[in-house]
């Protein structure tokens, strides 16, 4: 696989790298399996090293460091990894995904990151996962490259806390076939229904739901003045 020429690493298991390209979309026509399991695998080993890095890295505190990851990890942050690598040029999707531009869909674009993750850290360990991340992503980092990214989410929860106040998320509606699936959400502060966001994952769209109440909360602020 030329990606993997590119990158310089040389692998064990060239079918673990095919699954990691490979879209539901794909799978389904060619009665294969998808990278939805190695994404699975792919999240869990990138917060883990991520966490490694700014543990060693950072005097942050707990707070800080908890805040950062998240930033570094969010969907809008995968999503330029993955574009900037090129690891989208080389997707494998059905034939109604490619046509309606699934090789630069945001969620697809970063679920493929996780899941390339994923398939390095099963053929060669948690190592090379390392050595790839020092190598390629945590320079972006260094660099100032992801900062503009915005946990939505997490900024939310922060003026929550702040009132002591509960908040909730709900994935309201399901539309569209498996593979091209658009996800609504509601978030909810002390019951009351403060923003709604729609997007290709369920994680994406709770993110929308926060920004637009994010954005309802500064407006109401705005009238108060």
């Amino acid at each position: 696989m030329e990606i993997l020429k590119k990158l310089g690493i040389e692998i064990k298991d060239k079918d673990l790298f095919d699954t990691a390209f490979t879209h539901t979309s794909y799978a389904n026509e060619a009665k294969t399996e998808s990278y939805e399991r190695l994404e699975y695998l792919g999240d869990a080993v990138l917060e883990m090293v991520m966490s490694e890095y700014l543990y060693k890295n950072t005097e942050d505190n707990e707070g800080q460091m908890t805040k950062k990851r998240s930033n570094y990890v969010c969907e809008n942050a995968l999503y330029e990894y993955s574009l900037k690598l090129g690891l989208n040029e080389y997707l494998r999707l059905g034939k109604g995904e490619y046509e309606h531009g699934g090789k630069y869909r945001k969620a697809i674009v970063a679920d493929i990151f996780e899941a390339f993750i994923g398939a390095i850290f099963l053929d060669q360990g948690v190592e090379k996962v390392n050595l790839f991340m020092h190598h390629y992503i945590f320079p972006m980092i260094e660099k100032g490259e992801v900062e503009a990214f915005h946990d939505y989410k997490s900024v939310l929860q922060e003026l929550v806390q702040t009132d002591k106040r509960s908040l909730k998320y709900e994935i309201v509606k399901e539309e569209g076939p498996a593979h091209m699936k658009d996800f609504t959400a509601e978030v909810r502060i002390d019951g009351i229904l403060y923003g709604v966001g729609t997007a290709h994952s369920k994680k994406e769209a709770e993110m929308e739901a926060a920004k637009d109440a994010l954005k309802k909360s500064v407006n109401l602020e705005s009238r108060g003045k």
